[in-house]
């Protein structure tokens, strides 16, 4: 019996000292960049929104983040309003991406972290490496990957725009 008492307040020790971490696009930054033949062009997300429930060890972190697609923003004034019509974004008919987390396992020095991603309305399992640390009061995660956009629909320019597109993802975020 005391055995057992003692492992649930270790349990509820543990649930009370998580921390819920708001996301928000002043501590979340969605970077992307896409390549053609002769060049590149980059841009990112302002409007971001989400929670990640940690408690010091990574692999049993949630993570929930919402992008408001209207955010987009790219290095050309003419580009960004084309991504946000229905050859790439359709931000009115798909207003919001969002991706949450269903694994976080160590991978090394970082963490694989595997979910379930939404762009314009279409779900796929993701997987990318990040590194994440909850220190001081502060998670940070970092990572760096590519998708397929044609795998959500967004096969304008086949042939001359590149099917993946590498995204960039930096979290710090405070209690």
């Amino acid at each position: 019996m005391r055995f057992q008492l003692g492992l649930m307040a270790m349990a509820f020790a543990g649930a009370a000292f998580a921390a819920d971490y708001k996301l928000t696009g002043e501590n979340t930054k969605i970077e992307w960049t896409g390549t053609k033949k002769d060049g590149k062009h980059s841009g990112g997300f302002k409007k971001v929104t989400g929670t990640c429930t940690c408690d010091g060890d990574p692999t049993k972190a949630k993570l929930e983040v919402t992008i408001d697609t209207d955010s987009i923003y790219s290095d050309n004034d003419g580009l960004t309003a084309h991504l946000k019509n229905k050859d790439f974004f359709d931000v009115k008919t798909n207003p919001t991406a969002a991706f949450k987390a269903t694994k976080l396992e160590k991978d090394g020095e970082k963490y694989k972290v595997t979910g379930d991603f939404t762009l314009c309305g279409k779900t796929k399992s993701i997987s990318f490496p990040a590194v994440i640390a909850e220190k001081d009061g502060a998670m940070t995660l970092t990572a760096e990957f590519k998708i397929n956009r044609n795998d959500y629909g967004m096969s304008y320019g086949a042939g001359k725009i590149d099917e993946e597109v590498a995204l960039k993802v930096s979290v710090t975020a405070k209690k």
